[in-house]
């Protein structure tokens, strides 16, 4: 399996293990909130049954008795009439009385009936009223959730909100450190295989250069390309031994750099497949021309791969004075990409071969925006009809030599 495959179904095994703890949270606190809310409508009947006792009770002893349950009550209440006259209130604002007899007597104490509307129409939407009559007068009472059960049922959110805020840093953390030495690892693996490279490609030169002797052979055009071949090997080993650095950008013309990658790249597949290169020779760019390259190699390989049997590749480069923008567009007809995989085609591990690693365009996207300062993103596709992938670098000088 795709190790990068791999890693994709561990973060997805990792999220259905959050849910399912995030779910179970909720309902044993969903749990929790019903049973405190029972409790808490059964102090409420019997603080109003006490309350309709207290009225008309005669008995001291047992006057004494409903005078203790009735303050036994811990969440606001407010008692009315049917008429929705306010009769008694509980635990509400003490500033706030609702009997004008005691704001006229007691000038410390306000009333503000407009407290006592919203209160009450608070009460209404949370729970059902409990009904008793008095004197033959239907009396109801309402009540809401003490703060202890208002805060329970926001505490899974909050819970949930700091379980994940960890679990994101914790995650980003591991990942930055594993990340880093994973990084260190490739590094030093690359600087080995440059260095392994190395003699090899010497001898290889060698090699060359005797044949060249030995046959009088100077000017044949085999022992050229393989000369050709021996320089990319040097290429590519210079690659590997810079990897880790911060790469050097240079002034180029970007129609000269893609040239000589396409005269060499074009030789070396099928005649069934034709590249041509089109566009602006006199747009510059900063450019490291190895890893520019590289680019070139993954996004011209990527097209030949596309094209099943006879097919054509045009690159074609274009710019925009006004942003100072180069175009690079590579346009080929293969077989499309489906609209929904644009952005995925670029994610390490995505490919639609059966061998293969998946890591040229992520390899590819990352040289353009890291390392070059650019973009690069699928302009265009369509099934069975071809691909076009853009680049676009900022444009450093426009050679005023041409008006094109």
């Amino acid at each position: 399996m795709n190790p990068y495959q791999q890693k994709r179904r561990w973060k997805y095994s990792l999220l259905t293990f959050a849910v399912v703890i995030a779910s179970g949270s909720l309902l044993y606190t969903s749990y929790l909130v019903r049973n405190i809310a029972k409790s808490e409508r059964t102090r409420a009947e019997v603080w109003a049954l006490s309350m309709k006792h207290l009225l008309i009770a005669d008995d001291d002893d047992f006057l004494g008795y409903v005078m203790s349950v009735r303050d036994s009550l811990s969440v606001p209440a407010i008692v009315t009439n049917n008429k929705g006259d306010v009769q008694f209130t509980r635990g509400l604002d003490p500033t706030k009385t609702h009997l004008k007899l005691e704001a006229e007597n007691n000038k410390a104490k306000t009333y503000d009936p407009e407290y006592f509307k919203r209160e009450l129409a608070y009460m209404q939407d949370q729970h059902r009223p409990i009904k008793y009559k008095v004197y033959g007068e239907q009396w109801l009472v309402y009540y809401k959730d003490s703060p202890l059960l208002t805060q329970l049922k926001f505490f899974p959110y909050v819970q949930l909100s700091v379980i994940a805020i960890f679990l994101l840093l914790a995650y980003t953390a591991f990942s930055s450190s594993r990340k880093s030495e994973q990084n260190q690892v490739w590094v030093g693996l690359a600087k080995e295989t440059a260095h392994q490279l190395g003699t090899p490609i010497s001898s290889l030169m060698a090699w060359i250069e005797l044949m060249k002797e030995k046959f009088n052979a100077e000017d044949d055009s085999l022992i050229a390309e393989m000369e050709n071949d021996v320089k990319r090997l040097e290429i590519v080993a210079d690659r590997f031994s810079k990897i880790g650095s911060t790469p050097k950008l240079e002034e180029h013309r970007v129609y000269e750099v893609v040239k000589d990658f396409v005269d060499y790249f074009k030789v070396r597949i099928s005649k069934n497949i034709t590249i041509e290169l089109l566009g602006n020779p006199h747009l510059q760019a900063g450019l490291n021309v190895p890893l520019f390259d590289w680019v070139l190699e993954n996004l011209l390989k990527n097209a030949v791969n596309a094209i099943e049997g006879k097919g054509s590749i045009i690159v074609e480069i274009s710019g925009n004075k006004i942003k100072k923008q180069v175009f690079i567009d590579v346009t080929d007809t293969g077989k499309g990409i489906p609209r929904s995989k644009f952005d995925t085609v670029f994610q390490p591990g995505y490919t639609t071969r059966k061998r293969g690693w998946g890591l040229g365009l992520s390899l590819t996207k990352r040289m353009i925006e890291v390392y070059h300062n650019g973009q690069i993103f699928v302009r265009d596709s369509e099934l069975g009809k071809g691909t076009t992938f853009r680049i676009v670098l900022k444009n450093t000088r426009y050679d005023k030599e041409t008006k094109s």
